[in-house]
């Protein structure tokens, strides 16, 4: 569809999204400190100005760039919880999504993105926690599930550490299971 067919809404829905993608990129690869108004207006090819009326300044900006729907647990018997959370990660470690990589990258230098990771985690120990059964200290578990989760994936993606580098996602799911398994809860 050409530029001249689209409604002025459709094109500044486009602009927005352009200018997003660019943050995307740009905090991904940078973190928030890093990243300035300018370098993703220049990305996005518009100008700085526009990037504020849209977003209102960089803080706002970094919010709808890292806004990242939870994942929902569908799993309701705990070895459907373990390998769930293990299928996640093997999706994270193929790569995460830009806004994610964005978020954490900036998560220990910025407190709104501290706290967007922390809120995203929290619900996710949420619903592992009410997914699990009736066991001893159910949160706890689930934190200590989702906590496991989040290392071994800043260790593959930030890190590069040289043990995780090139192992296939399966092997690291199959070593963790047992780990993972017993955090759940007591065996049946």
């Amino acid at each position: 569809m050409s530029t001249s067919h689209q409604s002025r809404a459709d094109r500044r829905r486009a602009t927005e999204v352009r200018i997003l993608d660019s943050a995307r990129e740009l905090f991904a690869e940078k973190g928030y400190e890093r990243t300035t108004i300018r370098a993703v207006a220049a990305a996005a090819s518009v100008d700085p100005a526009l990037v504020m009326q849209y977003f209102g300044s960089k803080r706002g900006l970094f919010g709808q760039a890292v806004r990242v729907a939870p994942a929902a647990l569908t799993a309701t018997d705990t070895d459907e919880i373990v390998e769930q959370l293990l299928t996640s990660l093997g999706l994270k470690l193929g790569g995460l999504p830009e806004g994610t990589l964005a978020m954490m990258r900036s998560m220990l230098t910025d407190r709104t993105a501290a706290d967007h990771v922390r809120a995203a985690l929290g619900r996710q120990i949420d619903s592992v926690g009410a997914a699990l059964p009736a066991a001893e200290d159910p949160e706890l578990r689930a934190a200590l599930m989702v906590s496991v989760l989040l290392g071994v994936t800043i260790g593959h993606q930030f890190l590069g550490l040289a043990a995780l580098r090139g192992v296939p996602a399966d092997r690291i799911a199959a070593l963790l299971r047992p780990a993972v398994k017993a955090l759940s809860g007591p065996p049946k």
